[in-house]
């Protein structure tokens, strides 16, 4: 069990603040999806998370340690992070980003884990392909199977179904959630339909403001979503299946 706690959370960029006092704990066993309009702080959220960003003030703490005392190597065998955007300072090849990635995290990689590790999170058919090659669904796919490669205790990734195909993206977002039940996952999801199909616990972003955060059931209902994102949302749910799809512009209040 472990515990990621962000309390007053403030990150600027030159003279804007980007993070305005975000505060949360979140725990193994947990689902997290986080959400909210362009420039919301979704990300900054995230990579402060994951000790890439330093806060202005606050404090981020892995357990009882500052994740800003750690080192980058100690941060990056707890917290495994998966940006929205990556690209290696040369070509490489997948097998090699994956070897790399093992040997990160372990002292030594045994024979037969990277092939395993291929296996398991479905990229095989990747293995010889290089990074230039790969088409971004497909580096989004490598990049997820990285991480999870390592078991962190805890996983951020962001956007990590952005430009897949909807069968993918539906195997990807499962694979996310179902993280959570052992470990912590904490995910920036565009698509609001399957952050609240998939996650148990939302939190809602705006204006770099955490304006929302609870369970998903009780998210869904709250109108907060409609004034947040200025949109209508229509909801609807078919046996135990809740979905929620934008409708019309919100009317100005």
């Amino acid at each position: 069990m472990v515990t990621l706690k962000a309390q007053e959370i403030v990150v600027r960029l030159q003279a804007r603040t980007l993070l305005h006092g975000a505060t949360f704990t979140a725990c193994s066993g947990e689902a997290i999806a986080i959400i909210g309009p362009n420039g919301a702080g979704k990300s900054t959220l995230l990579k402060s998370l994951a000790g890439l960003l330093r806060p202005a003030s606050g404090s981020i703490m892995y357990d009882d340690t500052p994740i800003s005392s750690m080192t980058a190597a100690s941060r990056a065998s707890v917290i495994g992070y998966v940006p929205q955007h990556f690209n290696p300072h040369w070509d490489i090849r997948v097998t090699d980003l994956m070897q790399i990635s093992l040997e990160r995290s372990r002292a030594s990689v045994q024979r037969g884990t990277l092939d395993t590790a291929l296996r398991t999170h479905d990229i095989e058919p990747l293995r010889d392909r290089w990074w230039s090659t790969l088409s971004g669904g497909e580096r989004n796919r490598v990049l997820l199977a990285m991480v999870l490669a390592t078991a962190p205790p805890v996983l951020l990734a962001d956007e990590p179904a952005a430009n897949l195909d909807p069968r993918c993206r539906l195997e990807m977002v499962e694979r996310l959630s179902a993280y959570g039940r052992t470990a912590l996952s904490i995910v920036v999801m565009h698509d609001i339909d399957l952050a609240f199909r998939y996650f148990d616990r939302i939190l809602l972003l705006n204006d770099g403001r955490i304006v929302a955060d609870g369970a998903t059931a009780a998210v869904y209902d709250a109108p907060i979503l409609e004034d947040v994102f200025g949109v209508s949302f229509i909801r609807s749910q078919h046996e135990s299946v809740k979905t929620i799809h934008p409708g019309n512009v919100a009317p100005t209040r």
